[in-house]
């Protein structure tokens, strides 16, 4: 599935260089693939600050400090967080309370932070190690062009 989430992928961002047109094209494709999630979208770093990007989903928070909640510790450490029970991560911010668990990956380019790929599951233990190397492919096309 994610080798042909990851080609569709390539297909839709290829040529074009509006960031906020593929992370909108990248959560549709994103929402409308993965089974159970109820969240799929992105939070963009700037100034240091994580601010609400494209999405699938009920509305979200819009600002998030680095190393606030799952995505905050995502983008401070730069490092994929797939966290199985989300009321059991220390300092998660329940943007929806359906959320039960949530896997978040860095989108790098160059050294520095992009955004952050943010997706939500209302069931606990949704996201796989498949899930989550399926989901850093993605965040390498989507690095290319962010």
């Amino acid at each position: 599935m994610y080798r042909d989430l990851a080609s569709a992928l390539q297909g839709l961002v290829a040529g074009e260089p509006d960031a906020i047109a593929n992370m909108a094209n990248a959560a549709a494709l994103i929402w409308e693939t993965l089974p159970e999630i109820n969240w799929a979208g992105f939070y963009r770093n700037v100034d240091g600050e994580l601010v609400l990007g494209p999405f699938q989903g009920r509305p979200a928070c819009i600002r998030i400090a680095f190393g606030s909640g799952v995505c905050g510790v995502a983008a401070e450490t730069r490092q994929v967080q797939r966290v199985q029970d989300v009321n059991a991560f220390p300092g998660h911010i329940a943007c929806d309370s359906a959320s039960a668990s949530e896997l978040v990956v860095p989108i790098v380019r160059d050294g520095e932070l992009i955004a952050v790929l943010d997706l939500d599951s209302p069931r606990t233990g949704r996201f796989t190690e498949e899930d989550e190397t399926g989901c850093i492919r993605l965040a390498e096309i989507l690095a290319k062009v962010l």
